[in-house]
C-alpha cells in the first residue's frame, strides 16, 4: 500500500516544481519582452553607426545587453551542473573592443533568439501554471455566458448547467491540473536549455580560459600553502613549543628538587600539568584551523547551521540541493562533498560572517548554501554599509586563495553603501 505521507510529499514537491518553473517562465516572459524592444533598437543603433550618433549610443545599449545576458547566466549558474559564468561588464571599453569580444557575439544571438522565443515559451508557461484556477472560475461561472453561447473549456464541451459543469467541467479541470503540473517545467527545461546553448562559449574558449584559470589559481595556490604553512609554523613556535620547553624545565626542576625537598615536587608537576594541557588546547587549536572537526563530525551543512547560530549578527541559513530549472530541491541536502571543498567553503563562509559583524556592521545576514549537480554554491548576504575590497583586512584575498585553490570561483559585489553579497561556487562531483 502507498503510503499517503509518501503521496502528500510527493504532490507538494510537484506543486512546488511547477511554481518555480512557472517562476522561471515569468522571468523568460519578461526578459523576452525586453529584448523585443532591445533588439530593433540594436540594429537601428547599428545603422547609425554609418553616420556617427550610433557610435554614442551602442556601446550603451551593449553594456543594457551583456547586464541581461549575464543575469541569465548566473540564473542559469545555479542549476547547471556544468555552470556558464557570468562574461562581465564591459564597461570604459571601446567599441571596437566590445564588438570583438566573443561574448558580445554570443549575447547578440541569444538576444535575436529570445526576442522570439521568450514571450511565446514564458507566456505559455505562465498560461498553463494558472489554467486549473482559470477553469475552475470560468466553470462556476457558467451562468454569465448567453445560453447561445456558453462556456466552453479545454475539450470544446459546453458548460450550460451545474449538471455539465460536475460531468464536463471537473474532467476538464483534472486535464488542466496535469497540464498545469507537467507543461511549465517543460517550458522552462527548453527555455534554459536554449540560454545555456546561445550563451555558452565554444569549447576553445572555454580550454583557453581554464588554462588562464590554471595558471593563476596554481600561483595563488602555492602562495595560500605556503601562508598556511608560515602560519602553521609561527603558531607551533610560539606557543606550542614554547610551552613544551617549559614543561621540560619545569620537569627537570622537580628532577634535582626531589633529591633535596620532595615536598616542593608537588607544586611543579601541578605546573606542569597545566602547561601540557594548555599545549594540547594550542596543538587542537593549530589542528582546528587546518579541517575543523566539525566538518568530520557534522558535515558541511551541519558545520555551517552551526557556525550562522553562533554568528553574533542575527542570521538565518538555507540550506537545499537543486535540480535543473523543472526538478524540485531537497531541503537540509548536500550530498557527498570532497574535504577540500568543505574546508574551502566553510572558511569562506566563516570569514564572510566575521566581516559583516567586524567591518560591515551589518544588522541582519543571510547565508544561502546549494548544491546543483556538480556544483555547490554559497551565498552570503548582508545589509551592512559595503565598500568591501581585498587587500582591506576583510580576508577576501586569502579566501579568494582557498576558493580557487579547488577550482571554484569567488565573485564579490559591495557597493558602498551596501548591500554585500559574497558567492563561492565550487566544483563537487557529480
Amino acid at each position: 500500500m502507498t503510503d499517503p505521507s509518501m503521496t502528500r510529499a510527493r504532490a507538494r514537491a510537484g506543486a512546488a516544481l511547477s511554481a518555480r518553473a512557472a517562476g522561471y517562465c515569468a522571468a523568460v516572459l519578461v526578459r523576452g519582452l525586453a529584448l523585443v524592444v532591445l533588439v530593433p533598437v540594436l540594429a537601428y543603433s547599428a545603422v547609425l553607426c554609418l553616420v556617427g550618433p550610433g557610435l554614442l549610443v551602442l556601446p550603451h545599449e551593449l553594456r543594457l545587453l551583456r547586464r541581461l545576458a549575464d543575469r541569465e547566466r548566473d540564473r542559469l549558474g545555479r542549476w547547471a551542473a556544468t555552470p556558464t559564468a557570468p562574461a562581465g561588464p564591459h564597461a570604459h571599453r571601446r567599441l571596437a573592443a566590445v564588438l570583438s569580444d566573443r561574448a558580445t557575439g554570443r549575447d547578440l544571438r541569444w538576444a535575436a533568439a529570445m526576442a522570439v522565443g521568450g514571450p511565446v515559451l514564458g507566456l505559455l508557461g505562465v498560461a498553463l501554471f494558472l489554467f486549473p484556477a482559470a477553469a475552475l472560475v470560468l466553470g462556476g461561472l457558467w451562468w454569465l455566458f448567453p445560453p447561445d453561447d456558453p462556456i466552453r473549456l479545454i475539450l470544446n464541451i459546453p458548460i450550460d448547467s451545474w449538471g455539465s459543469a460536475v460531468y464536463a467541467g471537473v474532467p476538464q479541470l483534472l486535464l488542466a491540473v496535469l497540464l498545469a503540473r507537467y507543461g511549465p517545467p517543460l517550458l522552462a527545461r527548453a527555455a534554459a536549455t536554449t540560454s545555456r546553448w546561445l550563451l555558452a562559449p565554444s569549447a576553445a574558449a572555454v580550454l583557453a580560459e581554464r588554462v588562464s584559470t590554471l595558471d593563476r589559481t596554481r600561483t595563488g595556490a602555492l602562495d595560500a600553502h605556503g601562508d598556511e604553512l608560515r602560519r602553521i609554523e609561527r603558531d607551533l613556535h610560539d606557543g606550542t613549543q614554547a610551552r613544551l620547553v617549559s614543561i621540560a624545565m619545569q620537569l627537570g626542576l622537580a628532577e634535582r628538587t626531589l633529591r633535596a625537598d620532595p615536598t616542593a615536587v608537588g607544586p611543579l608537576l601541578t605546573r606542569a600539568r597545566e602547561g601540557a594541557e594548555e599545549a594540547m588546547a594550542e596543538l587542537r587549536d593549530v589542528l582546528r584551523s587546518v579541517y575543523p572537526p566539525i566538518l568530520a563530525d557534522r558535515g558541511l551543512a551541519g558545520a555551517v547551521s552551526a557556525v550562522v547560530a553562533r554568528c553574533p549578527v542575527p542570521a538565518t541559513v538555507e540550506i537545499h540541493r537543486l535540480g535543473s530549472p523543472g526538478e524540485p530541491g531537497e531541503p537540509g541536502e548536500l550530498g557527498d562533498v570532497p574535504a577540500r571543498t568543505e574546508v574551502a567553503v566553510y572558511f569562506a563562509i566563516t570569514e564572510a560572517l566575521t566581516n559583516a559583524a567586524k567591518h560591515a556592521h551589518a544588522g541582519a545576514v543571510s547565508v544561502t548554501l546549494a548544491r546543483a549537480g556538480g556544483t555547490l554554491r554559497a551565498e552570503i548576504s548582508d545589509d551592512g554599509r559595503g565598500g568591501a575590497a581585498e587587500g582591506g583586512g576583510t580576508g577576501l584575498r586569502g579566501m579568494r586563495q582557498r576558493v580557487e585553490a579547488v577550482d571554484g570561483v569567488l565573485r564579490v559585489q559591495s557597493p558602498p553603501g551596501g548591500p554585500t553579497v559574497i558567492t563561492v561556487e565550487c566544483p563537487c562531483g557529480s
